[in-house]
């Protein structure tokens, strides 16, 4: 993926983020996940259907790569298993260390493949990640 293409797919996902949206329904699970040296600081809706991701929202206040990044992480994992889920998302933070990843998996994800030069940026990319996977966990124990 070249880099004008990863840059126009950051800022489409950052000007017209995914189910951005506050949710007030009671089957979602609601994770806050936020940086602590920045003011990323958002709220993560999931629905689950047993196994299944049904649906994923958020709200809140973050920059250009944790919002655009919050956005693909939900185009890409709603109707997923969990286990499927949370290869994505281990897959994404592979990407996130410059390690091997599976390329075809992470589809829109790959624009984050050069971010593991900017340590700073890095948190910001995985930060919608950590809430979700952590979400993901506490259903599977």
């Amino acid at each position: 993926m070249d880099e004008t293409l990863k840059r126009e797919i950051i800022l489409e996902n950052y000007t017209h983020p995914t189910n951005r949206k506050r949710i007030d329904d009671p089957s979602y699970i609601k994770i806050n996940t936020n940086n602590e040296s920045c003011i990323d600081n958002l709220d993560i809706y999931i629905k689950f259907n047993d196994n299944i991701i049904e649906d994923i929202a958020f709200e809140g206040e973050a920059c250009a790569i944790s919002i655009s990044a919050t956005s693909i992480m939900i185009s890409n994992l709603i109707g997923k298993t969990l286990p499927e889920a949370l290869d994505y998302i281990h897959n994404f933070y592979a990407m996130t260390e410059g390690q091997n990843y599976a390329e075809d998996l992470l589809k829109e994800g790959n624009a984050y493949s050069d971010i593991y030069k900017q340590g700073n940026r890095k948190t910001c990319a995985t930060l919608p990640f950590r809430g979700l996977e952590k979400a993901i966990l506490e259903r599977l124990k």
